[in-house]
């Protein structure tokens, strides 16, 4: 079992970070400008023996160049090796002790989730259920221990790509409330999931799957009705989740059996935008060698945002006997806007978030009710005031 991620596991990643983005980067780029300098230079000398100081300036000049980045990397692998040793040895504060540990450890999970998995699996995130920053144990006492007053009816949250459970929490000083509470006042009782959002959505809603179904077998009492709300990626995973096959278990039942119903939030069903122009922006760099080192830090992006790119198209199909609400937002007052149809609510446009390409003619939920919020960004729909009144009526 992994150790737990500790402050000084962070700042080795960071050291490690600015040595193969940021020095490598400018090493890379300084070298490629460099050359093409040089070679302006020679091609326009026309005196003779002035290729050969031109030849000589370079020469030197990538020597001095090379001592300067050698011993910034040589500086940056030795303090990323020194913390990785006290984050061994478990000094200072765990990452998950508090709020600001769980942002930068799920927003790097997020950007790099697959790597961390394969080099720092301390710094992975499991995917778990989630109660007072801990991870709670899927056997029956643990359940009962972190789940004072459970019901037959668990409304389970999934996050977005480079969030956690606490994004559900976000803005609750200005409304008063959060979409959990709200169906906890209605019988529900929340359930907050954590991902890897970095690995791919085959692995997260197979790990998800896993999770429910244990959660499920080891619950107080029966379970009558699971509800999924998943903001942005979170529908994603929860579409992936419940098109994992799950086998026939004796107690007490399959998970997928007591989905009732699916809500997602500024989910790309069909693909983001931002997340297209991230991979067109990778190639466009990598032609290059004087922005190629910068390409390359896009490229290197988890295989979680690469999935972005096309969302989830009919091999995820929806539950048969499942209910599924989709809430579309727009930055512009209308939907129909273009700018609306261009960005959406600037990460997801309506069309996605609703599964809908008439061009396409796709249409991933035929009987599907959609929701749109006007003149509301993406991360505003983890807490918006107009979603209580719906979720209150679709699961009532």
């Amino acid at each position: 079992m992994p150790r737990e991620a500790t402050l000084a596991d962070a700042l080795a990643l960071t050291a490690f970070a600015l040595d193969e983005l940021v020095v490598l980067t400018a090493r890379d780029t300084h070298s490629a400008l460099s050359r093409r300098a040089h070679a302006v230079l020679r091609a326009g000398a026309a005196p003779c023996g002035v290729d050969a100081v031109t030849d000589g300036v370079q020469a030197v000049h990538e020597g001095v160049a090379g001592l300067v980045y050698g011993a910034l990397r040589t500086s940056l692998r030795a303090t990323s090796a020194g913390l990785d040793r006290l984050g061994t040895a478990g000094v200072g504060p765990t990452l998950d002790a508090g709020a600001r540990g769980r942002f930068v450890r799920a927003a790097v999970n997020g950007l790099i989730g697959e790597e961390l998995e394969r080099d720092r699996p301390h710094l992975a995130i499991n995917a778990g259920v989630r109660h007072e920053g801990r991870d709670v144990p899927l056997t029956r006492a643990g359940v009962t221990a972190a789940f004072d007053a459970p019901t037959p009816r668990l409304a389970v949250f999934l996050h977005g790509l480079c969030e956690n459970e606490d994004y559900w929490r976000l803005r609750r000083a200005r409304h008063g409330t959060t979409y959990a509470e709200s169906l906890a006042a209605r019988g529900w009782t929340p359930v907050f999931l954590r991902t890897n959002t970095g690995l791919s959505l085959r692995e997260n809603g197979a790990a998800t799957s896993a999770v429910l179904q244990r959660l499920v077998e080891a619950w107080p009492g029966p379970v009558g009705r699971i509800a999924l709300v998943g903001h942005s990626l979170g529908g994603l995973v929860a579409r992936a989740a419940t098109s994992v096959q799950v086998p026939d278990v004796a107690a007490p039942q399959r998970w997928t059996d007591r989905v009732s119903d699916v809500v997602t939030l500024g989910t790309p069903h069909l693909g983001s935008p931002v997340a297209r122009a991230a991979d067109r922006g990778a190639r466009a760099l990598g032609l290059l060698p004087e922005s190629r080192g910068f390409g390359a830090i896009i490229d290197r992006r988890s295989v979680g945002i690469r999935d972005l790119q096309l969302g989830l198209g009919p091999e995820a199909p929806p539950l048969p006997h499942a209910r599924y609400r989709l809430v579309a937002a727009t930055v512009t007052r209308s939907p129909s806007h273009p700018v609306a149809r261009l960005v959406g609510d600037l990460l997801v446009t309506p069309g996605s978030a609703a599964g809908r390409d008439p061009r396409r003619g796709v249409d991933l939920f035929d009987s599907a009710e959609v929701l749109s919020l006007p003149r509301t960004d993406h991360i505003a729909l983890l807490n918006h005031p107009d979603v209580y009144p719906a979720l209150e009526r679709w699961l009532g």
